[in-house]
């Protein structure tokens, strides 16, 4: 097939486009990253400067690593105030091994902490901190970001599919996070939790070796 049909089908209607333009999509230069890092195009990446991966990370694709150095636009609490500009000096750390399906989405404005061997299924969310709500009468895009506070999920974690992990969440290790579930307070070390707001549901027995039911501390879970 000669090489100008080829072009022509590859550039044909958006699609073929935003396929190119991900085959061209190359890594930016993060502030430290292990071998075997591989992000699947397309993907968004923000200040790569203030990110730190592992080895062996895989991060799969439509993912967003956002470290947000500046929030413009915040107003003072006054409706009418001065905008004003909010600085951070925000730090994701995702340890070695770390894997996610796709769609995974990090926003840091202080400090995010994945440890080793964290798994996460498609179409998570994890953020340190949030939009203000102080008045009911200025937009929210406009009241800047509230209270931050640091995220930090331990090894070996899995985190289900479209999991909301909220500000100053911290998942011990070797918890499950259910599908679907809003995370607003700490998890246990090893114990399973599903809803929203997220509770536990199993816990694990490390004498038995086996999950039990939370409400009856004898109960075996099959």
């Amino acid at each position: 097939m000669p090489a100008g049909v080829r072009l022509r089908r590859l550039f044909r209607g958006p699609a073929g486009l935003w396929r190119a333009m991900a085959r061209r999509q190359k890594l930016p230069a993060f502030a430290s990253s292990g071998k075997g890092l591989i992000i699947q195009p397309p993907y968004q990446v923000r200040n790569p400067d203030r990110i730190h991966l592992g080895r062996d990370v895989k991060i799969g694709p439509n993912s967003v690593l956002k470290a947000q150095e500046a929030y413009p636009g915040g107003w003072s609490r006054h409706p009418r105030g001065e905008h004003r500009e909010q600085n951070f000096e925000p730090t994701l750390w995702i340890g070695d091994r770390v894997t996610a399906t796709a769609m995974l989405q990090v926003t840091v404005f202080d400090r995010v902490t994945i440890e080793d061997d964290v798994m996460f299924a498609a179409n998570v969310f994890i953020a340190d901190g949030t939009h203000c709500a102080d008045r009911g009468d200025v937009p929210y895009k406009f009241q800047g970001i509230g209270p931050v506070a640091p995220v930090h999920i331990g090894y070996g974690a899995w985190i289900g599919q479209n999991v909301v992990i909220m500000p100053g969440v911290t998942i011990g290790a070797l918890s499950i996070v259910g599908a679907n579930s809003v995370v607003n307070r700490d998890v246990d070390p090893g114990c399973v939790v599903a809803g929203t707001p997220a509770r536990v549901i199993r816990l694990w027995d490390e004498q038995r070796e086996c999950w039990r039911n939370p409400s009856q501390s004898g109960a075996i879970v099959d």
